[in-house]
């Protein structure tokens, strides 16, 4: 039988110097009570595995407890880049291993299976191929050309967070997965916290993954073990405490104190007024968010003007129709709200899969920070990890848009989200999440820049994190894949990729725009298309749904800010949706008035 044991107890079956594994994905179920104990026992030197770095890994380097990194992407989600992330590559502090998404899995399941490689689908047009020793490209045995091969990935210990566990040491995983189902298949120790114990039979809630208590090694009951990320049912995702986080970091690293440690067991919990508040933003569905509502608490548009992220939006939306499948990637509030605006007006049957492969197939619901996740979960027809999303869907080649924005990019389409040349120095980029894989296997290939100039749109990338090495249908074809386009909507024009000299060619300039404006900011030759249009501009009632209904609290201007304003914008938005959920929560349960006690 599983033993159920303390957090203390837990957290010392973590030996120093091994291979850790995190679960969770982006700011959902992460075992933050387990890593904070961790840290506090004296835990040093591991080798950190994880196809997202985020909030777990800042921890971990802030006590200076990461030796080398496994990755794939690492940001602090809305908040931008992750600073301790940057500082640690940017000084070449840790060792570091940049993986592509499909390369991890593959090495993960090389370990589940006991052999020493995975073969996965090389990322043409990427450079990662071009660094480190960890995957091979090798003839396929069989005669079809070249192969990508995975070094076998094992995690000595990997740390875990559930909804619930049984008496036996079942645990009960909700909502998305991540890669929790790759690096358990990895794992030889596997330490896990649960919201709840429960009586052994109890467990298989509704689109929920249940594990043997065979593969369990110790279990601890962790009521709020993730906060403040989130554990659905039970709260959503603590963004003003991750924002006050982020800000504490920033006054750190500007005083003379910043090469200190904070202490990292100092919040353990949130107040019970504070776990009220998630509780019930946990609890809130789209019905809900009845158009009065939203009109209520909604942020109101700085101008009654066509903002450029409404048309860039709106240009979007008309990429998708009833047969698109839309994958929402790590970061992307646009991509979002265009497949929202699509979905509630010209195509409804539009599939959106969201979380980063974890919720397929959701229903069109408003916008939110806090409210997104319990939204979307409540109407996922189901619940994989994004392992399971990249095997079904995107090696298939059935996803058909996953609409992602980059650092850079430049005139072969060539994308970067791994460095950039600032002077004399090299700034560290959270990394290409997936891109390197979907850029060839998603059927289209649309990039997004929310700020156009030529230190972005560049005549060549100093390195190529993604790019569409197979472009031409035949290429496509004969790897199984259906053919597609690429195509920049920037906030200047449109740009279509030739498959011909496989350049990018301005193909529509937005109303209002010059075109000398956008050979202005474009680095390198503007090829224009013979038959330049103009960007059909937003109709007022799509306006309106943007405004009103899709985004009420004004999430799309998040990646149009420059970064120094970004943290204000985030903390308006988190107070009108503070006080949308309050007044949601009181209309659940009414205060007794002295007529009714």
């Amino acid at each position: 039988m599983t033993e159920i044991v303390s957090i203390q107890d837990l957290a010392a079956q973590v030996p120093s110097g091994v291979r850790l594994g995190v679960g969770g994905v982006h700011l959902s179920r992460l075992p933050i009570a387990l890593i904070r104990e961790v840290i506090a026992a004296g835990k040093r030197d591991f080798t950190f595995v994880s196809w997202g770095g985020g909030l777990p890994l800042e921890l971990l380097l802030e006590a200076k407890a990461v030796r080398r990194l496994l990755f794939c992407f690492s940001s602090l989600d809305i908040f931008g880049l992750a600073p301790r992330f940057r500082e640690a590559l940017e000084k070449q502090q840790i060792e570091s291993e940049e993986w592509t998404a499909l390369a991890m899995m593959q090495g993960l399941h090389a370990a589940h299976f006991r052999l020493p490689e995975m073969p996965f689908q090389l990322p043409a047009g990427s450079q990662l191929m071009e660094h480190g020793d960890f995957w091979k490209a090798a003839p396929s045995v069989f005669g079809h050309g070249q192969v990508g091969q995975a070094r076998r990935i094992d995690v000595d210990v990997l740390l875990l967070h559930a909804q619930r566990a049984d008496r036996d040491g079942n645990i009960e995983i909700q909502g998305a997965r991540g890669f929790d189902l790759s690096l358990l298949g990895a794992a030889r120790k596997v330490l896990v916290t649960a919201e709840e114990i429960v009586e052994t039979g109890r467990l298989g809630a509704p689109l929920s993954f249940v594990l043997p208590r065979e593969f369990v090694t110790a279990v601890s009951h962790r009521p709020w073990g993730a906060w403040p990320a989130s554990c659905l049912p039970y709260y959503s995702t603590d963004y003003s405490e991750l924002l006050r986080f982020v800000r504490e970091e920033q006054s750190l690293r500007k005083s003379a104190a910043a090469s200190v440690a904070a202490e990292p067991g100092a919040v353990a919990s949130p107040a019970v007024e504070r776990k009220e508040f998630l509780a019930s933003a946990a609890a809130i569905r789209t019905a809900d968010l009845a158009p009065a509502v939203l009109r209520r608490f909604r942020v109101p548009p700085e101008s009654e003007a066509c903002a450029i992220a409404e048309l860039m939006a709106v240009a979007l939306s008309r990429e998708y129709d009833n047969h698109s499948i839309c994958s929402v990637g790590s970061v992307s509030p646009l991509a979002m709200v265009s497949y929202l605006l699509a979905k509630k007006t010209h195509a409804p049957r539009l599939t959106i899969i969201a979380l980063n492969g974890g919720f397929i197939d959701i229903d069109y619901h408003p916008m939110s920070l806090t409210a997104a996740e319990p939204l979307e979960l409540a109407s996922a027809k189901i619940c994989w990890g994004g392992d399971e999303t990249y095997h079904w869907y995107y090696q298939q080649g059935r996803i058909t848009h996953e609409v992602i924005t980059t650092a850079q990019v430049d005139h072969r389409g060539r994308t970067n989200n791994a460095w950039v040349g600032s002077g004399e120095k090299r700034l560290r980029l959270p990394g290409q999440g997936g891109m390197a894989d979907v850029a060839n296997l998603h059927r289209h290939f649309i990039l997004y820049l929310t700020r156009h100039s030529r230190q972005r749109f560049v005549e060549a990338v100093d390195f190529s994190t993604a790019s569409r090495g197979l472009l031409t249908g035949e290429e496509r074809r004969a790897a199984g894949l259906p053919p597609g386009k690429v195509r920049l909507v920037s906030d200047l024009g449109i740009f279509e990729l030739n498959h011909a000299d496989r350049l990018f060619r301005l193909v529509s300039l937005h109303p209002g725009v010059q075109l000398d404006e956008v050979r202005d900011n474009t680095g390198g030759e503007l090829l224009v298309a013979e038959n330049l249009a103009v960007t059909q501009p937003p109709t007022a009632e799509q306006l309106r749904q943007v405004r009103e209904e899709i985004d009420p609290f004004g999430i799309r201007r998040l990646e149009f800010v420059p970064g120094r304003d970004r943290l204000g914008l985030v903390e308006s938005i988190l107070s009108a949706e503070a006080a949308m959920v309050r007044h949601l929560a009181g209309a659940r349960n009414p205060q007794p008035t002295q007529e009714n006690q």
